[in-house]
């Protein structure tokens, strides 16, 4: 925890290593650049992210409840289906259990890029990483004096309030990158909440247990099917909860199609759809099933996705990414860029994509290179304050509490050099907090 001696509104690179909890927050110690002051928003950026979370808390549930008319027949019986995709019958069975209790994700954290002119959302993560980090950097800044967004211990107190019978945070061998900062979390919500690891977990201890890994690790996990299965009953609350078609990235993608247009304005708000319609980047569902001839893809007009396959360079600003339930749906890990590959690897990358749509459905989305800051950053081995011109990804996370009322806990900011076209947390990133102008 900061210390009563950090400088108000300036913070060297010892400041910063100092209260450093002793067992780091991640993996191989500080893996990202250190900065003297956090990220400033303006106050049109800090009203739009405030009111975010609780336009994505009705996408969610609007996204499930166009789910369920599916699965019964009622409406677009082709849609389940495909979000059901590569899924064991058992875990499908267990997010049509959860039909009548809460679907919605006590944590949300979207993936924003900066615009000029707003932001764009380029995923929704209900199983995220960064709390700890998010909740240490917070207090951080706070405590130096900056004006936090969220507040210096809002990451810590929405949790509480998101689950406030306690929890067992449980962590997979597969997150163990994140189990330091989980752990450090863990400390700093106190009493009832502890950090432990999942491969040998037994439930039973607390009311709530908070899952920190992804529903396709659940082979490797002895006793997780258990622990869905007794979730999806009722026995227990499971944050999050266990409905796998809303952890699917597809769904940003079946947002713009021109078919479901009335179901998502007959399930949302004009006003929320129209917010959403603007944020989130035209995508499409890489389906292998060839179109009618007088058909095309919406807003590529193309007629297919071999004309996809040989766009040049410049037109293939578009990025593809498998959608989830896969080792590789986390992470950055199965994020390909299509302007920063050669024209081959690019073809044989939307090949192996459509391959995979019977087992692991990916999805295209338009990029956007986002606007350009100037932030400055401690020199890695010299400790030399330097300025970087980078781009900026906005991670807000949101807490809904057991009041059903959504809250921005804090939001971290991951900024890298401007000829990088990933936002992640690597070496070369700057991470801060946000602060209120």
């Amino acid at each position: 925890m900061p210390q009563k001696s950090v400088r108000a509104n300036s913070l060297s690179p010892e400041d910063i290593r100092r209260v450093l909890p002793s067992e780091g927050l991640f993996r191989g110690g500080i893996p990202w650049l250190l900065s003297p002051k956090p990220l400033a928003l303006n106050k049109k950026q800090v009203k739009f992210l405030l009111g975010l979370g609780g336009i994505l808390e009705r996408f969610y549930e609007a996204a499930h409840a166009i789910y369920g008319a599916s699965m019964q027949g009622k409406k677009n019986n082709w849609l389940a289906p495909l979000l059901n995709q590569g899924k064991p019958q058992w875990l499908v069975d267990c997010q049509c259990s959860c039909a009548l209790q809460q679907c919605v994700p006590a944590v949300i954290r979207p993936d924003l890029i900066m615009m000029e002119d707003g932001w764009k959302l380029t995923e929704l993560d209900s199983v995220p990483g960064g709390q700890g980090v998010t909740a240490f950097l917070s207090r951080l800044y706070g405590e130096a004096g900056w004006n936090i967004l969220g507040g210096p211990n809002g990451m810590v107190e929405g949790f509480r309030h998101a689950h406030p019978d306690g929890a067992d945070i449980i962590v997979s061998q597969e997150s163990a990158d994140y189990r330091e900062e989980m752990n450090y979390f863990a400390r700093l919500l106190g009493k009832g909440y502890a950090c432990l690891p999942a491969e040998h977990y037994v439930a039973g201890k607390t009311p709530c247990v908070y899952r920190f890994f992804e529903l396709f690790d659940t082979d490797q996990i002895p006793g997780s099917r258990e622990l869905l299965e007794a979730a999806a009953a009722g026995q227990l609350r499971l944050s999050p909860p266990p409905v796998p078609h809303l952890e699917e990235k597809l769904w940003l993608a079946l947002f713009h199609l021109p078919g479901l247009q009335g179901e998502w304005k007959s399930a949302l708000r004009r006003s929320h759809w129209e917010r959403l319609l603007a944020i989130i980047p035209h995508g499409w569902v890489v389906d292998p099933a060839p179109l009618p001839p007088q058909a095309c893809l919406p807003w590529l007009n193309v007629h297919g996705w071999n004309e996809v396959a040989l766009m040049s360079q410049k037109q293939r600003r578009l990025v593809l990414k498998i959608s989830g339930f896969h080792p590789l749906a986390w992470g950055a890990r199965g994020v390909m860029i299509g302007h920063d590959m050669a024209s081959g690897e690019w073809a044989a990358a939307l090949k192996n994509a459509l391959e995979q749509f019977g087992s692991s459905p990916w999805i295209l989305q338009e990029f956007h290179d986002g606007q350009i800051v100037q932030h400055p950053y401690y020199d890695r081995n010299s400790d030399e304050l330097k300025i970087m011109n980078g781009r900026v990804r906005l991670c807000p996370y949101y807490y809904r509490n057991a009041a059903n009322r959504v809250a921005l806990g804090g939001a971290l900011a991951t900024i890298v050099p401007s000829d990088k076209k990933k936002i992640h947390g690597m070496k070369d990133a700057i991470l801060v907090p946000c602060c209120l102008p």
